[in-house]
Formats: structure tokens, C-alpha cells, sequence
């Protein structure tokens, strides 16, 4: 076996709690009165309405009768919104007759007020749809929403006489020439399409359009070119949106829950140090070591820890995925440990034992997790933000199982990383000190 630095167990020891710290308490410093936050922890999490609560309101196009057409665009909208702030928990249901939409969405994480009305406040702005030259936010703005008159899909033949769906937008007279002057000023480059600061669409001019009428080409389904031209009517649209009624919506497990939920994760994890201390020995202690790491990369994921993945909404079938995603990191432990002790009782020497039991253990280890990746990343595609399976299931479960596949994939990966890469590199450096060799720790016959 190839012998791994005697210091890489205390390196890779350090680094895990340093994660596993940050993780749950962030840090945070102060300018003044006000408070800055450095990284993250689990108190900047934004809790589901199961857990934290949430808010109920009905909107309802001001001063006008609303079309069935901007009423989805209005959905659409508000939906983008949501998502944007990394809000999975919500519900959304329009009523077409009467001209209303309900939306049911959760607290934020710093919120202290609970106030419906500065919480609504965001989601009833009108909406603000630009195009800007270059797909960065801050390109120049060459049309607004007042500019298009209309947006609608289709299906139609394209040059290479294949069929294939588009967006087709309509402009007035003034986004006309706006646009003709546009695309000649940008051909064969990008304009891209803003709802607020989301890119909703960048693509290529390959035409000067002065007809007053473009079209959206690319890899569209029916849904996908029907949403984009429902949020790009979203921001064109002439009206704004008032609050007919808000009300705020208490959580359904109580406000004691998050404590008990606290408690039980605290009293289960000292369970399993003692479990896996006591069958597996040392190996037992350092697959403990990477179960905090899994679980501190997997909260990072969700509490916005890095950049690249803000915020996430906890919910109640979120931290289901997350438990289930710790049970396959012991899981993957054990098997390892087992094969380990295994090889030690035929008698091989322990850094043969160690070499033999992580190279069979690997094969089940990545095929039981790829299965369950594999699983996650389709609710995730299926039950995610497009909703494609929501006229049969619902929103309010489409957005369950979004929160589920999401934390199980995230705690699988974390898996890998520290279950299978961390614990063996720990496992392999330890083991390397000589009064930490005796076969018995590692579950094996007294050393001679």
C-alpha cells in the first residue's frame, strides 16, 4: 500500500472541523450598528412553512379585467421571483374567472418582524423586462418591456426544414425601431433578455430584423418556449399587481419544532459515535470524523456557505433527504470497516488489510451512491422550478420533492468526498504511526 503522510490525518482532521464549525455557526463581524456576514450558517437558512411559517396572499391585476394569457404571464412571473430568491416551498394558484392568483410562500431567514405586508412587498413590484446588449446584467439597455406588444410560442419548420418550437415577439412601433437598430448594431452577437436582474433567454442575432416581429430559436419543448413567452408578457405587461388580502400562515409542526429537531440530530449523532466506536474501533472513529464533514458540506450547500449556491428553503421533506444521505455514509463506512476486518482475519499484514478492504469496498460503495444520484438529479429535473409534472402532482408537491431530491443529492456528493476520499486518506495516514498499529484497532486478531 502506498503510504500517505503521517500529517494528512491531522490536516484533513482540522479542515473537517473548521467546516463542520462554520457551517452551523457562520461568521459574522459588525460595521458600525450593522452586521456583516462573512460566510453563512445554519441561522441564515430560509425555513419551509412546515417548520418557520409563511405568509398567504391574494393578488389581483390593479385597476383592469386581466386576460387568461396575463394571468399566466403574471404566474410566470411570480414564480420567477420566487425561484430567484431560492424559494422552493411555495404554492401558486391562479383563479382565471375572478382574476386572482394565491401564493403561499415562507419567512425569510432574517426575519424578525413577521410582517406580511413588507414580506409581499417584493413578489406585487411590477416586473421590469429588459433586453441589453452581451449577456451580462450590465450591458446596455436596448428595449424595455414597453416595447414588446406581445410574446407567444410556436411550433414551426426551421431552415434546415426540421420542426422545432419558438418564441415569436411582437413589437410596437417604437420597439421596432429600437430593435432594427439593435440587431444591426449586434449582429451575430448576443442580446439577452432580463426579468429584474434573472436572464431568462441570450441569444444570437443572426438576422437585422426591421420588421417589427423576431423570433427565439433553440433547444425549446412546448413548456419551455410557453414559460419564456408567459415572463417575457410578464414584463410587458401594462398594469401592476395590489394585494387584495394577506394573511400569515402558522408552521404545521409547531414553533417548538426546530428545537426538537436540534435535539434529536445531537442525540442521534452521539449514538452513532458510540456505535461505530464500539463495533469498528479506530475505523469507527474516523468514519464518525467524516461523517461531520459530509453533513457540514451538506448544510454548506443549503445555507447559501458558498456563493456559487445561495440559500436554499429547508423544509421538513428536505431534511428527510439529508437524514437519508447520512444513513448511506455510515453505510459506506461500514463497508469498508467490514471488508477491512475481514482482511485482517486471514492473517495479512494490516497495510495489506487496509489496501484490500477499501479496493473492495469501493465497487458497492459507488454503485449503491450513483443509483441515488442518478434518482435525485431526475425529481430534481422532473419536480424542480419547471414544474413539468405539476398539472398532475400539484405545485405544493412538486415543490416537496424538489427539496428532497435537492439535499439528497447534495448529501450524497458530500458522501463521496468525505465518506470515501477524507475517511481513507485519514484512515491510510493514521495508520502509519506505529503505536496505532495493533490489528485489534482496526478490528482484527491481537498483533504478535
Amino acid at each position: 500500500m502506498k503510504r500517505i503522510g503521517k500529517p494528512v490525518f491531522f490536516i484533513v482532521f482540522v479542515i473537517i472541523l473548521a467546516l463542520a464549525y462554520t457551517s452551523v455557526f457562520g461568521i459574522y463581524g459588525e460595521n458600525g450598528d450593522f452586521k456583516i456576514t462573512y460566510i453563512k450558517g445554519i441561522n441564515d437558512m430560509r425555513w419551509g412553512i412546515d417548520i418557520n411559517g409563511g405568509v398567504e396572499a391574494v393578488f389581483a391585476p390593479d385597476g383592469r379585467d386581466a386576460t387568461d394569457d396575463e394571468m399566466e404571464s403574471v404566474k410566470a412571473i411570480l414564480e420567477l421571483r420566487l425561484v430567484d430568491q431560492n424559494v422552493t416551498d411555495y404554492e401558486i394558484y391562479p383563479d382565471y374567472t375572478n382574476d386572482r392568483i394565491t401564493v403561499r410562500f415562507p419567512w425569510k431567514s432574517d426575519e424578525t418582524n413577521y410582517d406580511p405586508d413588507s414580506a409581499i412587498s417584493e413578489l406585487s413590484a411590477t416586473a421590469s423586462l429588459t433586453f441589453r446588449q452581451g449577456s451580462e446584467y450590465s450591458g446596455e439597455v436596448l428595449l424595455e418591456g414597453k416595447d414588446v406588444k406581445n410574446a407567444y410560442s410556436t411550433y414551426q419548420t426551421g431552415s434546415d426544414g426540421l420542426h422545432q418550437h419558438v418564441v415569436v415577439l411582437e413589437l410596437n412601433d417604437e420597439g421596432k425601431e429600437k430593435f432594427a437598430e439593435a440587431t444591426r448594431a449586434n449582429l451575430n452577437k448576443t442580446i439577452s433578455i432580463w426579468m429584474d436582474e434573472t436572464c431568462i433567454s441570450a441569444p444570437t442575432v443572426e438576422n437585422v430584423i426591421t420588421g417589427g416581429t423576431a423570433t427565439i430559436s433553440g433547444s425549446f419543448d412546448a413548456a419551455s418556449a410557453a414559460k419564456l413567452a408567459n415572463t417575457i408578457n410578464a414584463g410587458a405587461l401594462p398594469f401592476g399587481l395590489k394585494v387584495e388580502s394577506y394573511s400569515t400562515i402558522s408552521p404545521s409542526l409547531g414553533n417548538s419544532a426546530l428545537q426538537a429537531m436540534g435535539i434529536a440530530a445531537i442525540a442521534a449523532m452521539c449514538c452513532i459515535f458510540l456505535f461505530m466506536l464500539f463495533m469498528y474501533r479506530l475505523p469507527g472513529f474516523i468514519a464518525f470524523i467524516a461523517l461531520l464533514g459530509q453533513m457540514a458540506i451538506s448544510i454548506m450547500a443549503v445555507s447559501g456557505y458558498f456563493p456559487v449556491f445561495p440559500s436554499f428553503t429547508m423544509t421538513i421533506p428536505g431534511i428527510a433527504g439529508l437524514i437519508l444521505s447520512i444513513g448511506m455514509g455510515v453505510d459506506a463506512n461500514i463497508i469498508t470497516a467490514e471488508r477491512i476486518k475481514d482482511e485482517l482475519w486471514t492473517g495479512k499484514t494490516l497495510d495489506g488489510c487496509i489496501r484490500n478492504g477499501t479496493k473492495g469496498s469501493f465497487s458497492a460503495i459507488f454503485d449503491g451512491n450513483i443509483t441515488v444520484i442518478i434518482v435525485a438529479i431526475i425529481l430534481i429535473l422532473v419536480f424542480g422550478p419547471a414544474n413539468i409534472f405539476s398539472a398532475i402532482f400539484g405545485v405544493s408537491t412538486t415543490g416537496l420533492i424538489y427539496a428532497f431530491g435537492y439535499t439528497l443529492l447534495v448529501g450524497v456528493i458530500s458522501n463521496f468526498i468525505m465518506g470515501v476520499g477524507a475517511s481513507r486518506l485519514m484512515l491510510k495516514s493514521i495508520s502509519g504511526y506505529k503505536f496505532l498499529r495493533n490489528k485489534r484497532l482496526y478490528g482484527g486478531k491481537k498483533s504478535s
